[in-house]
């Protein structure tokens, strides 16, 4: 499972693989200029190698995506679309970009691919934008009015709103897993469309289909948005297709981070959003493993409107990135991907079952994907105390709100973690156990920090530096095993 260098031509007996050989002189060139780069990417390289990486939405590409973005290909200007640039000399950003959407739409099974995106909330405006250019015509901003966005009242993006006809989004709320572009009202989703969330039952933390179906035909969305960014379980995508056609609207999914399960085909059937969606979105890394970067998925009726990405919002596309998109989609495609997704989840089961039986409390109690939200109220703690605490024993995560959250989405009551990166280390349900006794062990041992004015901090932690320091050590010790990149030697 863990991830191996590029096939080599290096004889037998060689020194170092090809792989070392490219990412060594690659350093090389960088130190010669500016050897404080060079070094914090090699620092950054250690650190990876050596701390349990549990962000569910951080992976490690491969070095064949990796050594493709640095490359000529970041020269190019090349807006537009294949064969229709607006700058000439762009057969060969041509190729890499018809590359990249022919693996995306045959490992997902879409009609059609958009690879120009430059991230995951790109390719979310792209497809706002995309639907309500199908949907109405909207008149030019200048025609309306409007001055600069950032000048923009409340009662400006009312009127646009009005101007551009039934503008309502309904997503997930973000304490309940959603994403902040799902509708949140600081992000432009939340200025773009009236919007209203809905959330998971109060009881279970499971989504509510009749709530949901209940709430679009009171709101009557023209975007019924479903994916999440830190919902344990699956989602039913068929189920969601009927409501969306039941009040008129489009169903949009974000499938940024499981897009690996569906691409591995461990999500299939009514699990699967590509054959219910007009138009899913995915990042291109997380579970995927590729590059940092966005892409789009939709059917016939959108493609036209997906393609003008650019310049509708996107500026020019990345050709470099897009060329590490179709390494990486061509490696998604082959047999063993389906092997390392679904043994993403059954690690993500197993680290969910060695909490509980340690007594932690999981949101939904558990997971079906690749990530687990553990409420680390139970331990007394905030999730931006465990987050630092568990930092500080070697062991990186990230602070997410739970449902109903009396933390807010600062401080928060949990911390979620993932299995991609681990298991592309080759890490496995056993090693899973063991990882969640290091994760008890350190949140048991935290505790809050006193407050200044009294009472408990709700952002500093204490911690033994001695349980800091065993943790650290049991988990490096427990990575030797795993070794990350290990036909690449930096030194």
């Amino acid at each position: 499972m863990a991830i191996e260098p590029s096939t080599t031509t290096t004889p037998p007996g060689a020194a170092r693989s090809t792989a070392s050989v490219a990412f060594r002189s690659a350093l090389d060139v960088i130190r010669d200029v500016e050897p404080r780069v060079a070094d914090a990417i090699a620092q950054e390289v250690t650190d990876q190698r050596e701390m349990l990486k549990l962000i569910a939405s951080e992976n490690y590409a491969s070095p064949a995506t990796l050594l493709a973005m640095g490359n000529w290909f970041s020269d190019k200007y090349a807006e537009g679309t294949v064969g229709r640039r607006f700058y000439a000399g762009c057969r060969n950003v041509d190729t890499v970009e018809a590359l990249a959407a022919e693996h995306a739409r045959t490992v997902f099974g879409a009609a059609h691919a958009y690879v120009q995106p430059h991230s995951g909330i790109d390719a979310n405006l792209v497809a706002f934008w995309a639907v309500l250019s199908q949907r109405v015509e909207t008149p030019a901003l200048a025609a309306a009015g409007v001055r600069q966005v950032n000048d923009l009242s409340e009662q400006d993006w009312a009127r646009l709103r009005a101007e551009f006809g039934n503008q309502r989004m309904l997503g997930m709320s973000l304490d309940a897993g959603g994403h902040l572009t799902h509708g949140f009202r600081p992000n432009i989703s939340g200025k773009m469309f009236d919007q209203r969330s809905y959330g998971t039952d109060p009881e279970t933390g499971l989504l509510d289909y009749d709530a949901v179906r209940a709430a679009a035909r009171e709101f009557r969305p023209l975007i019924l948005v479903a994916g999440y960014s830190a919902y344990p379980r699956l989602v039913n995508f068929r189920l969601m297709r009927e409501i969306a056609d039941e009040v008129g609207a489009t169903l949009m999914v974000d499938m940024a981070h499981f897009a690996g399960l569906v691409a591995g085909k461990v999500l299939t059937g009514d699990f699967d959003p590509v054959p219910h969606a007009q138009i899913v979105t995915t990042t291109t890394h997380k579970s995927l493993r590729g590059p940092r970067g966005g892409m789009v998925l939709c059917d016939d009726s959108l493609a036209e409107h997906v393609d003008r990405g650019c310049p509708m919002v996107l500026g020019g596309p990345l050709p470099h990135v897009m060329a590490a998109k179709a390494v990486a989609l061509a490696e998604a495609g082959r047999p063993e991907f389906g092997t390392y997704a679904q043994a993403i989840v059954d690690n993500a089961r197993a680290l969910a079952e060695g909490l509980l039986r340690r007594g932690a409390k999981l949101v939904t109690g558990g997971t079906d994907n690749h990530l687990v939200l553990i409420d680390v109220s139970g331990y007394g703690l905030t999730g931006r105390q465990a987050e630092a605490a568990l930092l500080e024993a070697g062991i990186v995560t990230n602070r997410n709100s739970v449902p109903r959250d009396p933390n807010g989405a600062w401080y928060t009551s949990g911390i979620r973690i993932g299995t991609p990166a681990l298991t592309t280390r080759g890490l496995g349900t056993a090693e899973m156990d063991e990882v969640a006794g290091l994760l008890d062990t350190v949140l048991s041992a935290a505790s809050a920090a006193p407050a200044a004015k009294g009472g408990l901090s709700k952002a500093k932690h204490v911690l033994d530096a001695a349980v800091a320091e065993q943790v650290a050590k049991r988990g490096s010790d427990l990575l030797a095993g795993f070794p990350l990149y290990p036909g690449i030697d930096l030194s």
